[in-house]
C-alpha cells in the first residue's frame, strides 16, 4: 500500500491551486505557500545549500547590507525597463535561471514555466537537466508566444558532458530548436548530490548519454582526485572549443573573480553570469553581490554581466543593476510559483517581482535602466 506523500509541514502534499490564494503578493509569500505543495524530501533538496549553508545565507545578507537612497521628483512619463542585451530585447532585466528538474514542483514543469515566461515577457534559460526535452520546451514557448502575441528570448544552459560528441549534440539540438544563446555553466561539474530523483522525473535531454558519477567508498584509493569525475571536468580549453562550434552568443555562468572573467572573455565568451550557483556548490564562497562591482570595473562598461544567487525582491534587482549588472536571474522562486499554481503561479510571481522593481525605480528617481548607478547605494557594516 502506497503511503501518502507528506510535505515539510508533515501534512499531505496539496495539489496545485487553480487560482492565486488571497494574501500572496511577494516571492516570500510564494515560498511559504509552496511548502504545502512540494514533497518534503524534494523541498529539502530545492532549498538546500552546500555543506552548512553559509554561502546560501551570505547571498541574502550581502543584499540586505545594501541600503537605498531615494531621489523623488523624477519625470516618469516615458519610463521603461527595456534594454537590448546580446542583440535581443529584454522587456525587463530579470531572466528565469536554468533550474533543473522542474517536475519536482509541478507535473507540467518547464512547459508551464515557458508559457509563463512568454506571458510575462520574461527571458527563460532552459537547463540541460530539464525534466522535459529542450525541443518540447521550445515548442511550448513558441505556442504561447503565438497565442498571446508576445514573446521573450529563450536561451539554453549547457553542462559539459563526459564526451564532447554529446556536448556538441546538445548544442546542435538547441540551435535547431531555435534557442537564441548558449549559457555554459562552469562551477557545478563537481558537487555533492545525494538526492535520488523520484519516479517520473529525469534529465530528459540526456537520455542515452553516459554520465560520470562518483560514489563514496572508504576502501578506495581515490576520493575525488584520480577519478573519472575529476578527469572529465571541463577546463578553459573547452571554452575555446565551444566558441568554435557555434555562432550563438556564448555566456559563461559561474564567474566570481575578475581574473576568471578576463580569461573567459579572452577565450571567446560574449557575456558572463556572476554566480555562486545559489549557494549550492561551495560553502564559504563570496556572494556575487560582493564581487560584482570589481568584475564590472575589470570588464569595462560594454560587456554584458548577469547576476544570480539570492534575488528575491524588486529592490534586489535594483541593487544588482546599481553595482553593474545588466540583468539578474532567479532560480528557486520558479519552483515556488509552479508548485503553488503552475503556469498561473509562475506568471503571478513574475508580475509581483516586476511591480516591485518598477516601484523601486520610481521611488529611486530612475526612469530608465541606464539611470541606475552606485550613487543610489549605501552599505551598512
Amino acid at each position: 500500500m502506497n503511503s501518502i506523500p507528506l510535505n515539510t509541514l508533515g501534512t499531505p502534499v496539496e495539489p496545485p491551486l487553480q487560482r492565486i490564494p488571497a494574501g500572496i503578493a511577494s516571492l516570500a509569500d510564494y515560498a511559504r505557500q509552496a511548502q504545502k505543495h512540494i514533497e518534503a524530501h524534494a523541498w529539502a533538496h530545492i532549498e538546500s545549500g552546500a555543506e552548512q549553508g553559509l554561502t546560501l545565507a551570505r547571498n541574502r545578507a550581502a543584499l540586505e547590507r545594501l541600503l537605498l537612497l531615494p531621489e523623488p521628483l523624477a519625470d516618469l512619463s516615458r519610463a521603461s525597463t527595456a534594454q537590448m542585451l546580446l542583440g535581443q530585447r529584454l522587456e525587463w532585466p530579470v531572466l528565469l535561471a536554468p533550474v533543473a528538474y522542474q517536475r519536482l514542483a509541478h507535473p507540467e514543469g518547464e512547459l508551464a514555466g515557458a508559457r509563463a515566461a512568454m506571458a510575462m515577457r520574461t527571458a527563460m534559460v532552459v537547463s540541460t537537466l530539464s525534466s522535459y526535452s529542450l525541443e518540447d520546451i521550445a515548442q511550448a514557448a513558441c505556442g504561447a508566444a503565438a497565442e498571446l502575441g508576445r514573446r521573450a528570448p529563450l536561451w539554453f544552459q549547457l553542462y559539459s558532458q563526459p564526451e564532447r560528441q554529446h556536448t556538441l549534440a546538445l548544442v546542435r539540438r538547441a540551435e535547431a530548436a531555435g534557442y537564441q544563446a548558449l549559457m555554459w555553466t562552469v562551477d557545478a561539474s563537481i558537487k555533492r548530490s545525494s538526492y535520488p530523483l523520484p519516479a517520473g522525473v529525469e534529465a530528459a535531454n540526456l537520455r542515452g548519454m553516459p554520465q560520470a558519477r562518483q560514489t563514496s567508498d572508504l576502501m578506495s584509493e581515490h576520493i575525488l582526485f584520480g577519478t573519472p569525475l575529476a578527469a572529465q571536468a571541463p577546463g578553459w580549453d573547452e571554452l575555446q572549443w565551444l566558441r568554435g562550434q557555434t555562432q550563438l552568443p556564448l555566456i559563461v555562468k559561474g564567474i566570481l573573480s575578475p581574473r576568471a572573467a578576463r580569461r573567459a572573455l579572452e577565450l571567446g565568451a560574449d557575456a558572463l553570469v556572476v554566480s555562486n550557483h545559489g549557494g549550492r556548490v561551495l560553502d564559504s564562497a563570496v556572494s556575487p553581490v560582493e564581487v560584482l562591482a570589481d568584475i564590472r570595473t575589470a570588464m569595462g562598461p560594454d560587456i554584458p554581466l548577469l547576476l544570480d544567487s539570492g534575488i528575491r525582491q524588486g529592490t534586489d534587482v535594483f541593487k544588482a543593476l546599481a553595482l553593474g549588472a545588466n540583468a539578474v536571474m532567479i532560480g528557486r522562486p520558479q519552483f515556488h510559483g509552479l508548485a503553488v499554481a503552475g503556469m498561473l503561479g509562475m506568471a503571478h510571481m513574475l508580475h509581483a517581482l516586476r511591480a516591485e522593481f518598477e516601484l523601486a525605480m520610481a521611488q529611486m528617481g530612475c526612469a530608465r535602466l541606464d539611470e541606475i548607478s552606485a550613487d543610489s547605494l549605501r552599505r551598512t557594516a
